[in-house]
């Protein structure tokens, strides 16, 4: 059967025009999902944790904390190239994550990408790429810094998985700095005190003169009263200078402790000890689990390292009462 030309035509339109749509909306279609892919909110997803691994002794187990907030020591990276942009080197925080880094000393604080494990020596809490140095204004191998993770806006992620800067945050007050620096203060005290081998001769000195300064006193009051008024003056002071002596050492024997956590109950207590190798001790209704005492800050990371990959995240380091 012949069709009308009016009618091939049409069928011949209509099958042009459809055609003409579905190529349109492919293209529009495959066009559009390069640029969220590339550079979008899914280029943060999905976050990486990975297995635990050790560093210089101590073990690290990477961890999903939201409330993530702590200080410690930061380095530059050495060799690091420009594509980095602004962001860190970290052992346990997902990547990627987001942060807010404060300088200590100055009170600058900065927003960086976590993108890399590390670092992989040392007792420093990060390691800042060049640009991220840069933007925070340290330049040494031990920065005293603060890391605190943040969830910025989608605008602020942007720029930095771009490899551009986020301008820096309202700085930190240097009252609330100065209290954050105490926090390392172990630190120092473990480092430029190592006091274990000198106490012992400076103990034993004052007590082999107390004991000779003895029988002179003894002699001067049986030979002549009247005279020997300013020898006893030496002796008391003399005399004290072994007290300090004897008491340096205790606030070397174990001054840190880690706060695994605070228990309702007893016997989930004695379950966190057993997990970390800690002691329970009660604490008004709670029961306290702790570790040490440490007489060194790597003894007592090395423990709140164990204690956080036991699942303790809250774990922290705290002078022993």
């Amino acid at each position: 059967m012949r069709l009308p030309v009016k009618q091939i035509l049409a069928f011949a339109c209509a099958g042009t025009l459809a055609a003409c749509g579905t190529a349109g909306h492919n293209a529009q279609a495959i066009g559009a999902m390069p640029g969220p892919q590339q550079n979008g909110p899914a280029a943060d997803y999905p976050m990486v944790l990975g297995d635990a691994f050790i560093v210089d002794g101590v073990s690290y187990k990477p961890v999903d904390v939201m409330n993530y907030d702590t200080v410690g020591y930061a380095g530059v990276e050495v060799g690091a190239g420009e594509r980095e942009g602004v962001t860190i080197a970290h052992r346990t925080l997902p990547l990627p994550s987001y942060a807010e880094v404060t300088s200590l000393e100055s009170g600058r604080t900065i927003l960086v990408r976590v993108e890399r494990r590390g670092p992989m020596t040392g007792a420093r809490l990060i390691d800042l790429s060049p640009a991220a140095a840069a933007q925070l204004g340290v330049n040494g191998a031990h920065s005293p810094i603060r890391i605190r993770r943040v969830n910025p806006p989608e605008q602020e992620r942007a720029l930095l998985r771009g490899g551009e800067a986020v301008p820096p945050r309202m700085d930190t007050p240097k009252s609330l700095g100065a209290v954050l620096r105490r926090k390392l203060e172990p630190d120092f005290v473990a480092v430029a005190v190592p006091l274990p081998t000198p106490v012992p001769t400076v103990a034993a000195a004052p007590v082999k003169a107390a004991q000779a300064k003895v029988p002179v006193v003894k002699a001067v009051k049986a030979a002549a009263p009247a005279q020997p008024a300013p020898k006893p003056v030496t002796v008391p002071t003399k005399a004290p200078a072994p007290t300090p002596a004897t008491t340096a050492p205790k606030e070397h024997s174990g001054t840190l402790i880690v706060q695994v956590g605070a228990f309702s109950t007893e016997q989930r207590g004695r379950t966190a000890a057993a997990k970390v190798g800690g002691n329970v001790s009660a604490a008004g209704k709670f029961h306290r689990v702790r570790m040490g005492p440490f007489a060194t800050r790597g003894q007592a990371e090395a423990a709140l390292a164990k204690a956080k990959a036991a699942g303790y995240s809250d774990a922290r380091i705290q002078r022993a009462d």
